[in-house]
């Protein structure tokens, strides 16, 4: 067991760690909205983008969370930021369409790992009585990076340009090295005995964890979808809905002030409601909240309900990520939860890519987001009907 200063301390340096990648998946929200104007993009390309990036993300998260159960889990997150800083510098010095979107998809591999793999390390890190709590707030500096690429992109993006805040992303491989230093001598919690991958994958979908998997898997993918579908589109949204770009990255800025005080009202939940009860809340939340923002048609409307959108979907990301690796035991948790997530990420596949399809159809916005709660109702059964409060389970770490 770490002590509480050691968690703390990797708490603060993963976190960091995790708010630059949020940083860039919001930024892209912004930057895609900037591309269809500079490219002359349709819907369905810009569509793309956002699913480019979530396939890069699925493989990142089953190949890297395979991965961290054989080799130390620190170390695999170390990699995946640097590929994940890299080429995301690189992508902003791509002179077409073709060219960025095939680097976003290796930044999204670095990305893909990353998460689960932090998620999984902290979930070993932290004292059994507040472990879900430490895990929201590590998923609360998502919020954090979310905010800083509105403001970059509010402030920059109309004035110097997509690239520049791109590029600003890149800055993260220097925080690579900072990152290692931090975590020099912590040993994760390896698997005392380390199984084949066939064995790992036997075991997930085995009598024992069939229902988790099976539900860890639905929860995610509906998710995914409806969270890459909603938050990649929303400037643009805001932009088919009448209002300039720039304003358009102003009231995006303001919903996003409310992912913050979503995770933190999660990370005190989770403790207390419990795993189950707190998501099953949050994604409740977040599907009423999609579909009064999709039939919301005034500007206080918007706000409000995208407000609340913000502070229930982000909420409940923090509660899947804390109660994702609790489902199973220390020798394939890696390859559970990273498999769970990347197969969520098909859903970012399909979501940002059907978003734009429908759009060029002219299918109307309130329908789209009628769809995005649909889905949050099945991930909310999934949860009622097989799901497990694993809060007063054994500490995984044991």
């Amino acid at each position: 067991m770490q002590t509480e200063p050691s968690y703390r301390k990797l708490l603060a340096a993963a976190g960091f760690a995790w708010l630059f990648d949020a940083m860039d998946v919001g930024m892209l929200s912004f930057v895609v909205a900037a591309l269809a104007k500079e490219w002359q993009l349709t819907s369905a390309q810009v569509g793309l983008i956002g699913s480019i990036s979530s396939l890069g993300m699925a493989v990142g998260a089953v190949a890297l969370g395979a991965l961290a159960d054989r080799f130390q889990r620190q170390n695999i997150l170390i990699s995946s930021l640097l590929i994940f800083s890299i080429f995301n510098g690189l992508s902003a010095l791509a002179g077409s369409y073709i060219v960025f979107i095939g680097l976003r998809f290796i930044v999204g591999i670095g990305l893909g790992g990353e998460l689960p793999v932090a998620s999984t390390l902290f979930s070993e890190k932290a004292p059994a009585t507040i472990r879900g709590r430490t895990v929201v707030l590590l998923e609360s500096f998502w919020a954090g990076g979310w905010l800083l690429s509105a403001l970059i992109s509010y402030f920059l993006i109309p004035q110097f340009g997509w690239r520049v805040a791109v590029a600003m992303t890149s800055l993260t491989a220097v925080y690579a090295i900072v990152l290692r230093i931090h975590l020099k001598g912590t040993t994760s919690q390896a698997p005392q005995q380390r199984l084949s991958l066939t064995t790992r994958l036997r075991t997930i979908w085995s009598g024992t964890y069939f229902s988790a998997t099976l539900m860890l898997w639905t929860v995610w993918f509906m998710v995914v979808f409806s969270y890459y579908g909603m938050f990649l589109w929303l400037p643009s949204v805001m932009v088919l809905r009448g209002y300039s770009i720039v304003e358009s990255f102003g009231y995006v800025l303001l919903m996003t002030l409310a992912q913050l005080p979503g995770y933190f009202t999660a990370a005190w939940a989770i403790e207390r409601w419990g795993r189950k009860l707190t998501l099953v809340v949050f994604l409740t939340g977040t599907a009423f909240s999609a579909i009064l923002f999709g039939l919301a048609q005034s500007l206080v409307m918007l706000m409000i309900f995208g407000v609340l959108l913000s502070f229930f979907n982000l909420g409940a990301w923090g509660a899947l990520y804390a109660y994702s690796p609790e489902q199973y035991p220390a020798e394939v948790r890696g390859t559970g939860t990273g498999l769970a997530a990347g197969f969520g990420r098909i859903g970012g596949i399909v979501g940002p890519l059907l978003v734009g399809l429908l759009l060029q159809s002219h299918v109307a916005i309130t329908m789209i987001f009628g769809i995005f709660f649909a889905a949050i109702l099945i991930a909310i059964a999934a949860i009622l009907i097989l799901g497990k409060e694993t809060m007063a389970a054994q500490n995984p770490a044991a």
